[in-house]
């Protein structure tokens, strides 16, 4: 564990000076224009979520919940007509953002920041009636420190982050402090309150991920929790109540309890002092996903894409071997049974095998989309055989290059004897090959136009670029006409 200076004072202090600082003066151009960049590929992931509309699905199951709870309308809930109490409005909107697993990535935390942060700061500022300038400064200053918090769990000896070694889910965590340094902000608490914020919202993160693993719905929640705490732990400051000013370092604070004593001080307080200087944001290392699942399966996915460009013909396969780091092995490799067998749409997005298959068949987006992990395409039998056809094993050039970047090899032997070898070392959005903007654009509108019009999907985009002039964020999210929203199941009103 790295030692801190006790001069320096509480952890929580000193992230809610930065975070404050960053509310009152001007951030460099480069962060002001990333965050633009999150805002717009978070809120397209959400609308693009709407199309999800079983009943069991978690965000209108989430929805359903908040309606009955009843309270002032104070924040928008995305796609629908409804204005909730801002916490339920975050807790949502976020469980939205997290819904189709194509929510940004902070490496080497390995956590998705903006599906917490973003979400939480959208309803406070709009609760707030916060201008846009405000709302952008919030999520810059509340997504850095949810990507800190990550950074500071990273075990250079394991080579990941010792939350996922634990089985807790960082992003829903780290996402929680994160969001309520962005609500807090919004709700114009000074630095004091801010630590307050943060000590509250130590107590509130929560978040395992087993779900990864063997299925089931709730992560989906997660980044929508995280929103919904950071939210009520900024409120809670705000009316008075106090967190302990060791919250994170202390004997029984967030660090230890969650890390024991492998986390690093000096990674979460590096360079605070200089956020004048774009290259102290570790906000900026985070990237965004060209393909709607897991990030650990994209350098696979990269991989099958690049064989069959060279005209790998996937019927004539016999077997292939994916090669990844241990850590995501677990993820997207185990238990195999399973991982050749999804039972879910959205459990197929965790595996290694059936997104290779996918690829080598051909998907659609930027190279896999929303598509590819439909009903339709999860029941396709020359999918399934081909998913039965991959083996994950551990790769030791993958081992050293994690969690820095994503990595994989795929090794395919064709029933004619030939072998076909693809080598990726840094997965297609991450820091060695990341989106260009146009790519970024691209993303947003195939997913924007799932659910809107194409003028519909270009006016919100513009909506969004314009933040920063905007005197007051309500009005920004989209809701679908009624006509449009008549198929979603849940919009009826109060249950």
């Amino acid at each position: 564990m790295a030692e801190l200076s006790p001069a320096a004072g509480p952890l929580a202090h000193r992230l809610a000076a930065f975070a404050a600082g960053a509310r009152d003066r001007p951030l460099p151009h480069a962060v002001w224009e990333d965050v633009v960049g999150r805002v717009l590929d978070t809120v397209g992931n959400c609308v693009a979520a709407l199309e999800l509309d079983a009943e069991d699905e978690p965000h209108l199951a989430v929805l359903r919940a908040a309606r009955r709870s009843g309270g002032v309308a104070e924040a928008s809930v995305i796609g629908f007509g409804d204005r909730i109490p801002a916490d339920r409005a975050a807790l949502v909107n976020g469980t939205l953002a997290h819904a189709l697993d194509f929510d940004d990535t902070h490496l080497p935390s390995v956590l998705h920041p903006s599906a917490s942060v973003v979400p939480a700061a959208l309803a406070a500022a709009e609760a707030a009636g916060a201008t846009g300038a405000r709302l952008l400064a919030a999520v810059a200053a509340g997504d850095e420190v949810c990507v800190r918090l990550g950074v500071a769990s990273y075990d250079p000896a394991l080579r990941n982050s010792v939350f996922f070694e634990k089985g807790f889910h960082a992003t829903s965590i780290c996402g929680t402090v994160g969001a309520a340094v962005a609500a807090g902000l919004l709700y114009g608490l000074d630095a004091e309150r801010l630590a307050h914020a943060i000590g509250i919202a130590c107590s509130m993160g929560s978040g395992v991920i087993e779900a990864n693993r063997t299925g089931g719905t709730v992560k989906r929640i997660h980044c929508g929790w995280a929103a919904h705490a950071g939210v009520t732990a900024a409120q809670l400051a705000g009316e008075g109540v106090t967190g302990p000013p060791t919250a994170l370092e202390g004997r029984f604070g967030f660090l230890r309890a969650y890390l024991d004593d492998s986390w690093d001080g000096a990674a979460l307080t590096a360079g605070l002092e200089r956020m004048d200087d774009p290259a102290s944001w570790e906000l900026l290392r985070t990237v965004y996903k060209p393909y709607p699942s897991n990030h650990f399966t994209h350098p696979g996915i990269d991989c099958a894409l690049a064989l069959r460009a060279r005209g790998l013909d996937p019927d004539r396969i016999e077997s292939i071997e994916l090669g990844v780091a241990a850590a995501p092995l677990r993820t997207i490799g185990e238990p195999r049974e399973q991982k050749v067998r999804p039972t879910t749409p959205y459990h197929a997005k965790f595996s290694g095998p059936y997104t290779v298959a996918s690829a080598l068949i051909g998907g659609g987006g930027l190279g896999l989309h929303l598509d590819d992990f439909a009903p339709a395409a999860f029941a396709d039998p020359r999918r399934l055989a081909l998913t039965e056809r991959v083996t994950v094993v551990e790769d030791a050039q993958c081992n050293e290059q994690f969690p820095r970047a994503f990595s994989a090899v795929l090794r395919v032997r064709c029933r004619d004897g030939s072998l076909w070898e693809h080598r990726v070392d840094s997965s297609r959005g991450g820091p060695g090959s990341p989106l260009s903007l146009d790519e970024l654009e691209t993303k947003y509108r195939l997913n924007a136009e799932r659910v809107l019009d194409p003028a519909a999907a270009a006016d919100l985009a513009a909506r969004i670029r314009a933040l920063p002039d905007l005197p007051e964020v309500s009005g920004v999210l989209p809701h679908l006409p009624e006509t449009a929203r008549s198929g979603l199941v849940g919009n009826s009103g109060p249950a």
